[in-house]
């Protein structure tokens, strides 16, 4: 399953970000593609929300990673675009995020090539003058299943 949605603004991200939290399982890996000031992290943001966070939502640019801990469960905000190595990931404990109790939310995952289990959802955002391209893609059944559950919310 696959689909693009055009964004013009925050709040349409958000929604996007917010609908397809909604739609998602414990134990999911979203990678998000996209140039710096794209909207990934405005995504995950709507995402946290939806899922019942309520204060802060930064990239994790310098720490490579945020938890989350949720009524739901964990989510993990990953930012690898400072990695050097995609061994790095071995170093700060990459498995003990990934579990099937948590869902995963990687900025840059390009970066964590070969080290990074199969993404569920590819999300690829493009910077199109004031506004964003944004293209899902399912990468597994349980990716498929989550996108095809979206389509309610969108």
């Amino acid at each position: 399953m696959s689909f693009t949605k055009t964004i013009s603004t925050e709040e349409e991200m958000l929604a996007l970000g917010a609908a397809i939290a909604r739609a998602c399982t414990p134990g999911m890996t979203i990678g998000l593609h996209g140039d710096l000031g794209a909207g990934k992290t405005v995504f995950c943001r709507g995402f946290l929300r939806a899922l019942g966070h309520e204060g802060n939502v930064k990239s994790p640019t310098y720490t490579l990673v945020e938890p989350y801990e949720l009524a739901s469960g964990f989510v993990y905000h990953f930012d690898l675009y400072r990695l050097s190595h995609p061994d790095e990931l071995s170093f700060i404990g990459l498995d003990d995020y990934l579990t099937k109790d948590s869902i995963a939310l990687i900025e840059w995952p390009e970066q964590g090539k070969g080290v990074l289990p199969a993404l569920d959802i590819v999300c690829h955002i493009s910077i199109d003058g004031d506004q964003r391209a944004v293209r899902f893609e399912g990468a597994t059944p349980v990716g498929d299943q989550a996108l095809a559950g979206s389509a309610k919310a969108r």
